[in-house]
């Protein structure tokens, strides 16, 4: 090891003063360079990547506690043949679910004590192979305080070692004699848990559809280390908490949509101004194109049917309106076409796309007035109005009645203060997208021209970015609703939550249009399409992914995209691993509501110090299955990539910055040993 002499190519001499204080002497120094150089040598930690959970919280807790496999699979390699099948799905069961299956356990086992013996050391067994990536240091961090002597005892200590045997049967049996054995059994889960995932990578769309999105957030406040990528969905959620009318008439939609109100009244929103005026307004309407979704297990009678169907199109059509006063006012984002609700005319039951006119299923439309400035005249008999007469635009004015339902819905969430919590949480821990590892990731799309190079999209008039910058500058833009210092206005950063949504060029969207009102009203199918942009086009051609990877920096032999947002079709053959192995799409439909279109119940991706490995998943039937007959979620494993060597820490982004540490504490080191800087004794 060269020591490094201070140069301007280096640290400064005001730099090195500073690292003094921390390490202020050549003995503290060289210390933590052998620490340093010490974790680099170790594998690397593993790495989780999850995609579009859509609130389904038991599966996500699950695919959490079982690490997507990777628990089982070391349970598998520890114990072989040497215990039986049924004993090691009972013991990953224990380490998924201890609280839950002691109970169970207790109630039936006739030699307790015994158990507690043998089942402590295989918990050990699994903890120790765990943690073995991890220094002593991180580990202990990780340990319960109550145990943390204990467990790291155990740890490392031999039972080959004839003198320690003695010594770990006893630790082990006075856990059992004082009673301490569940409490002992379910903090060392716990720990197993906590380092099977270094890092946990959330590719977007925690939100909508599932029932359990705020107990996921509140799964994350707790989790060790995250990250997530914005989704579409998310940027949804983001927009209502920053005040955003259309936004909130978008939430409110899907979660009557899906009947997961949930969500919903764990943040306080108080949904009775809506049921009022819904049956007010709509009480007469059968509203059959708005009866929600149910999944399997979710009931409700006929008559909360059809009043959720009722809330369902009265908040619909207060978004359509929003979306166009929005859309109005910001003309520079090309989206008055989508203003489809103005083109409404009940009397003929028809409205206008595109300059085509098309029948309606339904044209119950109370809220709807003509605009009045552009109100015809009485007919005059002796003047006859030519019928070629264009249609007298609806006004898209809220009436008293929704403009005073929409203040209360408004008022509900902003003074959400787990709703704010939460939302906090995301911008604390997300961004638009993210390098890790050689890794490129983000939710949905990067916005490409018909030939491959990067789209040039304007976010603000006058500011046009694309790539890494687009990225860059629309997180920027969604921080700056939420501060009063931002770099874009408030009003108009609040705004953008809008396009994000569902805007042409959005790199969470991308596609030609968001055909809700035509699915809703429109009887022609055709208007459904929705066009996917460039990206999903091209994204297949290993060049295009090539020339992504590098605008966005990223560097290494074994560099990939990985993203999710479009369901992968497994059932019809498509396969996720795309571009020559370049690219990877973990959606494979985590919500339940995308099970029978995709045949699976999602991917998730792990990367380990050997390499990457895809999780096809089935769908998850309940934690209290798993609980009394340990059924685990059904996986494929596929292994997508293996590394020639076993990754270090040294070969990580941890790594180049430890090394970088290295380099300034050998700087150091010349400094104190040539005089430049005096040492310190503590």
């Amino acid at each position: 090891m060269n020591n490094t002499e201070p140069t301007e190519n280096h640290a400064d001499l005001h730099y090195l003063q500073l690292l003094s204080q921390s390490f202020p002497n050549i003995a503290e120094a060289s210390t933590e360079i052998i620490n340093l150089e010490a974790i680099m040598a170790l594998p690397k930690g593993t790495e989780h990547f999850l995609a579009d959970i859509h609130g389904e919280s038991q599966a996500f807790q699950h695919v959490l506690k079982n690490a997507s496999g990777n628990i089982k699979r070391k349970v598998n390699e520890l114990f072989g043949n040497d215990i039986r099948e049924s004993e090691k799905k009972e013991l990953c069961t224990l380490i998924y679910y201890p609280e839950q299956k002691l109970e169970l356990i207790k109630a039936n086992e006739t030699d307790l004590d015994d158990w507690y013996r043998i089942t402590i050391h295989q918990l050990v067994k699994v903890c120790r192979d765990v943690s073995s990536k991890y220094t002593r240091s991180k580990v202990r961090k990780s340990l319960p305080e109550e145990f943390s002597y204990i467990i790291q005892e155990l740890l490392h200590e031999s039972l080959s070692d004839i003198d320690k045997a003695a010594y770990v049967s006893v630790i082990v049996n006075t856990i059992i004699s004082t009673g301490r054995a569940d409490d002992f059994i379910c903090a060392i889960c716990n720990v197993i848990q906590r380092l099977a995932i270094d890092q946990l990578h959330i590719l977007g769309d925690i939100y909508d559809r599932g029932p359990g999105a705020h107990i996921i957030m509140d799964t994350l406040l707790q989790y060790h280390s995250w990250d997530i990528q914005w989704g579409n969905h998310d940027i949804l959620w983001m927009g209502a908490s920053a005040g955003n009318d259309a936004c909130i008439c978008n939430v409110l939609r899907l979660c009557l949509r899906y009947a997961n109100l949930a969500t919903i009244e764990e943040y306080g929103i108080n949904l009775v101004p809506l049921a009022t005026f819904a049956l007010e307004v709509y009480g007469d309407d059968d509203c059959r194109e708005f009866m929600p979704l149910l999944m399997p297990g979710n009931e409700m009678d006929e008559k909360t049917q059809l009043l959720t169907a009722r809330m369902h199109k009265a908040i619909s059509i207060i978004q359509f309106k929003k979306e166009a006063e929005i859309f109005h006012r910001h003309p520079e984002w090309m989206m008055e076409d989508r203003c489809i609700i103005e083109t409404v005319n009940p009397g003929k039951h028809t409205c206008t796309i595109g300059g085509q006119e098309y029948p309606m299923s339904d044209s119950n439309f109370p809220t709807l007035s003509p605009t009045p400035n552009t109100q015809h005249p009485t007919p005059n008999p002796q003047h006859p109005t030519p019928n070629t007469q264009p249609p007298t635009p609806n006004t898209i004015l809220l009436t008293p009645e929704e403009a005073d339902l929409m203040q209360k819905l408004h008022h509900s969430f902003r003074i959400s203060e787990k709703l704010h919590k939460h939302m906090r949480t995301l911008l604390s821990h997300g961004c638009m997208y993210a390098v890790h590892n050689s890794n490129l990731l983000f939710h949905a799309s990067c916005p490409l021209n018909a030939d491959g190079t990067l789209k040039e999209v304007e976010i603000y008039p006058g500011k046009r970015y694309s790539g890494k910058d687009l990225m860059h500058n629309i997180g920027m833009m969604i921080r700056s609703a939420f501060e009063n210092t931002g770099e874009y206005p408030k009003e108009y950063a609040r705004d953008y939550f809008l396009y994000l949504w569902c805007g042409k060029d959005s790199p969470l969207f991308d596609k030609s249009k968001m055909a809700t009102f035509e699915r809703y009203f429109v009887t022609d199918r055709e208007t459904y399409k929705e066009e996917k942009g460039n990206y999903f086009k091209l994204r297949d051609a290993a060049e295009v992914c090539d020339h992504i990877l590098d605008a966005f920096g990223v560097e290494g032999p074994n560099r990939h995209i990985i993203n999710g947002h479009v369901p992968v079709h497994a059932s019809k053959g498509e396969n996720p691993i795309k571009a020559g192995g370049r690219l990877m799409v973990i959606d494979g439909g985590f919500s339940e509501a995308y099970h029978k279109e995709t045949g699976i119940a999602g991917y998730t991706l792990v990367y380990h110090s050997r390499g990457f490995q895809l999780v096809q998943h089935e769908p998850f039937t309940s934690a209290r299955d798993a609980i009394l007959r340990g059924t685990d979620i059904k996986s494929t494993t596929q292994i997508v990539e293996m590394s020639a060597h076993r990754m270090l820490v040294a070969d990580t982004d941890k790594g180049h910055e430890l090394r970088a540490q290295v380099t300034d504490l050998q700087a150091l080191l010349y400094a104190y040993r040539h005089g430049l800087l005096k040492e310190k004794r503590v």
